[in-house]
């Protein structure tokens, strides 16, 4: 392939060093002109990045700028963002990230991803072959109907499949260019954004029912051809298309959904670790769920071999897990129950929250409605009756549509809570005593589960590699972050959290003959995969 010079390869965000190009560099490839004369390494370049981002004076501002980075030198972003994680990353994903998709069709700079409508039927393996890089390992794709707690924002919703990339790369080392964002943009009924005449998607209501299948399946058979090797990550589809697609095509290709299984297997590890500050058999938990959606459902449906796994019987696992809709507790006398909670049904008289908790007294408590405030300080005071130590995971994303604030759980727990939530918390000082609430965030399940699925490649993604990866991010969480109240590990430790589940990824997938991958690779599994992983520098 011919060398990039001069504009171009300044043009190339792959390829571009911008000031860190040397003097034999600036001669060889024709830059003397066009740059000025100091050359500064990248550790120089990230002190100017982060200098320019804390002079921005809100987040949306910051991530503009960002993206704008990642657009004129891929290297230095991906540098920047892997030292700098803690800061950074409530910007390129949640919460920020919401605000961003909102507000995408004005915000508008470059494009990034790709984009399919009704208009490429029939023409979808076509159009892929248009998408630059050949060797495409991890898709992410949304249809836009479920954008975090924030419902339909149609193609705005592109938002979140470059995020979820931009995380594949800093938090497992896959490489950018085998991650590829799609919007599958099949309309919106936000109508609304249909009026906008800012908004750049496809302007017409959402596709439904077999006219929107055989549209996905064409989508999924021509990413299989176009790119074998690659896993496809489902992200923010409503509930009812999220497991339909999941039914429909995990059993044939490398495909899972994030919503519903990173969840369930980000929210296992905070319960298994949790149990090491309750001092509870996770054998012995009672554990309840605020909706009934997919993360809940999935969160449930993981728990269950979880039980059965630490000893219960298919029967006993179930009884351990209960539902709350809108309506109060899930029982057999609700007029309406999902067929995919009926196992988890209870045969109890009707209830509300409060009585609920009072009745089954969970030890777990856990949200996925995106509804703010829905843990009442009724509900958290009513847990903590019960428990010396109630666990409270609220996992709406973003901060806006969380269940109850880190502070309100403290204090309605007279700081007896172990908190954790989706969206970061900024630590709690409440009499005199400072808490640390915990972010379960799915960036410590998807990227691991990612790489791992790369490096072995395996030809399915398996519910026990979601129990493998949730037993391994709960034994991540160190003394001292179990004595400070903390059920997840410290952010910094992502990239080493991913290798280690990719590891157990890898693990299972021989252990269920899913992989040919090469013997030698296995006998030293640990740094085959770290040799797998991307660092950005130059």
């Amino acid at each position: 392939m011919k060398a990039l010079r001069g504009k171009t390869l300044l043009n190339n965000p792959a390829q571009n060093k911008s000031t860190a190009f040397t003097r034999e560099e600036r001669a060889h490839y024709g830059l003397q002109g066009l740059l000025p004369y100091g050359v500064t390494d990248i550790h120089i370049q990230q002190q100017r990045v982060l200098a320019n981002l804390r002079s921005k004076s809100s987040d949306i501002e910051k991530y503009i700028y960002l993206n704008g980075l990642l657009e004129r030198n891929q290297r230095l972003f991906y540098r920047t963002l892997i030292n700098h994680i803690a800061e950074i990353m409530p910007l390129v994903y949640t919460p920020t990230v919401g605000e961003a998709c909102v507000k995408l069709s004005h915000i508008f700079r470059k494009p990034q991803g790709f984009y399919l409508t009704p208009e490429d039927r029939g023409h979808m393996l076509a159009r892929l072959e248009n998408w630059p890089e050949t060797d495409v390992r991890i898709v992410v794709v949304t249809d836009g109907e479920r954008i975090l707690g924030l419902g339909d924002l149609g193609a705005n919703g592109m938002g979140i499949p470059i995020g979820k990339i931009s995380l594949y790369v800093a938090c497992a080392g896959i490489a950018p260019s085998q991650c590829m964002p799609i919007m599958l943009d099949v309309g919106t009924n936000n109508q609304q954004l249909r009026e906008d005449p800012l908004y750049l998607g496809y302007p017409h209501p959402r596709l439904t029912g077999e006219d929107y299948l055989s549209l996905v399946d064409e989508f999924v058979e021509a990413v299989q051809q176009r790119f074998p090797s690659a896993a496809i990550q489902f992200e923010d589809f409503s509930s009812q298309n999220a497991f339909t697609l999941l039914d429909r095509y995990a059993g044939s290709g490398r495909c899972f959904n994030d919503d519903i299984q990173g969840t369930a297997a980000v929210t296992l590890a905070g319960i298994y670790a949790s149990s090491r500050i309750t001092q509870k058999s996770f054998a012995d938990l009672k554990i309840m769920l605020l909706g009934t959606g997919s993360a809940a459902t999935g969160v449930a449906e993981l728990l269950v071999p979880a039980f059965k796994a630490a000893g219960l019987s298919e029967a006993e696992a179930y009884s351990r897990v209960s539902f709350i809709d809108r309506r109060g507790l899930v029982t057999a006398t609700h007029a309406l129950i999902k067929p995919r909670i009926r196992s988890f049904v209870k045969n109890l008289p009707a209830a509300d929250f409060v009585t609920a908790i009072a009745t089954i007294q969970p030890d777990v408590l856990i949200g996925a409605t995106g509804t703010a405030g829905a843990f009442t300080e009724a509900v958290v005071r009513e847990i903590s009756r019960y428990q010396q130590h109630p666990v409270i995971i609220a996992l709406s994303n973003p901060t806006s549509h969380t269940e109850c604030t880190a502070e309100q759980a403290y204090q309605w727990s007279e700081g007896r809570a172990i908190f954790a939530s989706g969206s970061p918390f900024a630590p709690v000082t409440l009499h005199g005593r400072t808490y640390h609430p915990a972010q379960g965030n799915n960036v410590y399940i998807y990227p691991g589960i990612g790489l791992g699925v790369m490096v072995s490649r395996a030809r399915l993604v398996i519910e026990d590699m979601f129990l493998a990866a949730a037993k391994e991010l709960a034994n991540c969480v160190s003394v001292e972050e179990i004595e400070r109240g903390s059920i997840y590990p410290d952010i910094v430790r992502v990239r080493d959290i991913s290798h280690k589940i990719a590891v157990r990824v890898c693990q299972v997938a021989q252990q269920n003959n899913l992989t040919k991958m090469e013997t030698d690779l296995f006998n030293n599994l640990e740094a085959s995969v770290r040799e797998l992983m991307y660092e950005p520098s130059y």
